[in-house]
């Protein structure tokens, strides 16, 4: 059974960072694309950043250039390091694996996800 769990959110002030990371157990790590997704109140769940399974990243274009995704293979972890947050950054941070090595935008094309972690920035 396919398990991720995150940690690492929290509160920050705008201009701040925080590295999210994402622990998986369950299946082989290293063949499947991983992805970061977020939910503010109100709003659909959207894409953040993936990374797929030979290590190409994609971006939102809300989030390029501030956010960083990696994985390490050999501790079946992902990472997110968040810097220049932004107040709009604020939401439920949801890590998700992918049915297959390639990094999909839409949330239905993921078969996994962890149960997200909180992060809020203060303005």
């Amino acid at each position: 059974q396919v398990q991720l769990v995150e940690s690492g959110g929290g509160l920050v002030q705008a201009g701040g960072s925080l590295r999210l990371s994402c622990a998986a157990s369950g299946r082989i790590f290293s063949s499947y694309a991983m992805g970061w997704f977020r939910q503010a109140p109100g709003k659909e769940r959207e894409f953040v950043a993936g990374i797929n399974w030979t290590g190409g990243t994609s971006y939102a274009d809300s989030v390029k250039g501030r956010f960083t995704i990696s994985r390490d293979n050999a501790k079946n972890t992902l990472y997110l390091q968040m810097n220049r947050l932004k107040p709009e950054d604020t939401a439920v941070y949801y890590c998700a694996s992918g049915r297959d090595g390639i990094v999909y935008y839409a949330k239905e094309r993921w078969n996994y996800w962890g149960q997200g972690t909180q992060v809020t920035v203060s303005s």
